[in-house]
């Protein structure tokens, strides 16, 4: 199939550092022009990334004929009005996550969803290791899944650092909250109904720096997980049903380019000496998003998560903000 081109809007660093490089190697997508406020910048990167065009405005991004699509990696509190501005203008848009900061604001998306495809960017779903996990637990190779969880964390104090600014929408359930809550809804294959949380905030930035959250998704199949933006660098999945557990290594930065590991274990010996162990080969998920996203452009493959996906997920949060303030369950 022809390529879609592809327009950048910013020079966010998550996009010249993971997401453009591997688009541009990608087998369905041509990165054609980038843009930012700021036209220096923008023709910086261009130049350094073999862009063949920069803007100086997003407007004149999303105003150039050539571009079909949009990848918006922008700052959380931009996602909306951008996303929104750029679909009006007939661009298809890829939005990094969180596609918004509430489930209302995430619902005006809908105005434009049956024009152009707006899909918002958790590329780990596109990871054969989460492929495969999806299909072991559809096989019924556990059994009975009745519970998820997770841990995910990474230091960051750094002031200037858009995760801990909290008026654009910096913390840590913005942040890789968000994964687990999407995982949890993947392999359950429905939404949960309630949700409990305690968040600890940073005393200086007013982020959430530590949340833990417990999700119901009743007939007793619950996800838990614990996340953190001042804590050692972790992550880990675990996926326990009745007859084996699955062990997701490196679930949500999975090695770009780099081979990634699931282990099984029936429960044998609690020493993990049973444990079984499946590599998956090497690949780049944020390449292999983008060529789902420009197929579902081409009207190769339906479009594989839409607008309302990304409401569902925004609505979990939503509830997990609101038990921060009642201290109790939330329903979503």
């Amino acid at each position: 199939m022809k390529k879609v081109v592809w327009g950048v809007l910013s020079t966010a660093k998550i996009a010249w550092e993971k997401v453009i490089p591997a688009m541009q190697r990608s087998q369905h997508c041509e990165i054609r022009a980038i843009a930012s406020r700021d036209l220096g910048r923008a023709q910086a990167m261009a130049d350094r990334l073999n862009i063949p065009k920069a803007y100086g405005s997003y407007e004149a991004l999303w105003a150039d004929p050539e571009i079909e699509a949009i990848y918006n990696p922008l700052p959380n509190h931009e996602h909306v009005p951008m996303t929104l501005a750029a679909a009006r203008a007939g661009k298809h848009v890829l939005c990094e996550k969180p596609v918004a900061l509430t489930a209302k604001q995430a619902e005006a998306l809908r105005e434009v969803a049956d024009k152009v495809h707006i899909m918002e960017a958790f590329m780990v779903r596109f990871h054969p290791q989460w492929l495969r996990v999806v299909e072991r637990v559809r096989a019924g190779e556990l059994g009975t899944v009745q519970a998820i969880q997770s841990f995910f964390s990474y230091y960051n104090r750094d002031a200037q650092n858009i995760r801990n600014q909290a008026d654009i929408g910096g913390g840590a359930l913005y942040d890789i909250g968000c994964y687990p809550i999407t995982i949890g809804r993947l392999l359950f294959g429905c939404e949960p109904t309630r949700a409990i949380a305690l968040f600890d905030r940073d005393p200086d930035f007013g982020t959430d720096r530590t949340v833990s959250a417990l999700l119901d998704f009743g007939a007793g199949r619950r996800l838990d997980f614990t996340i953190s933006t001042q804590a050692t660098a972790y992550q880990r999945v675990q996926i326990c049903g009745s007859q084996k557990r699955l062990e997701v290594q490196i679930p949500y930065n999975a090695p770009l380019d780099g081979s990634t590991r699931i282990f099984a274990d029936a429960g044998k010996h609690l020493d993990d000496s049973a444990m079984e162990s499946e590599t998956l080969a090497a690949c780049n998920m944020y390449g292999l998003q983008g060529d789902a996203f420009s197929r579902a452009v081409r009207g190769e493959i339906a479009l594989p998560y839409g607008v309302e996906d990304a409401i569902c997920n925004m609505r979990v949060i939503d509830a997990l903000f609101a038990s921060e303030r009642s201290g109790a369950w939330e329903s979503v």
